[in-house]
């Protein structure tokens, strides 16, 4: 306190107190609109994996994501990801590549799995199914990539 100041222009600590705890509120009421909002983004997710199916739009994307790839002299594309928890096993089969994990695949992801099976397969693509992120060390998202690799002789 410099000698011009005076006890009473200062702000007081009840004051600071109060200021803290409304930025703490606001901040509180932030976070839990960005939550209100994922969750919401993750149901509507959820619905459309498991209420509709694979239209002509996702595999316009599909296509394209797998040009731009080989474009760029890629032999493989992630051409769908979904989170593990959608998976009957949360996704154990595919992070441990155990045989049959196909047969945990639910919704849009087991119609992409039979697309692939009967479609790009017999043309000569390959599918691999790998957990793509661990958030708190737990496996996350699942990423499908179709690959177009050439034969290992």
């Amino acid at each position: 306190m410099t000698a011009s100041e005076t006890p009473q222009s200062m702000t007081s600590a009840e004051d600071l107190r109060k200021r803290a705890l409304e930025l703490q509120l606001a901040e509180m009421e932030r976070d839990q609109k960005i939550k209100d909002r994922e969750a919401t983004k993750h149901a509507e997710f959820v619905e459309d994996f498991f209420q509709k199916h694979i239209g002509d739009t996702e595999r316009a994307v599909i296509k394209r994501l797998v040009m731009k790839a080989a474009a760029d002299g890629k032999y493989e594309a992630m051409i769908y990801s979904f989170p593990s928890s959608l998976c009957t096993d949360s996704g154990r089969g595919i992070n441990n590549n155990l045989p049959g994990w196909q047969n945990s695949l639910q919704g849009k992801a087991k119609e992409i799995y039979e697309l692939f099976e009967a479609v790009a397969k017999p043309q000569g693509y390959g599918l691999k199914a790998a957990i793509i992120n661990f958030p708190g060390g737990i496996p996350g998202d699942v990423g499908f990539f179709l690959t177009w690799e050439p034969p290992v002789d």
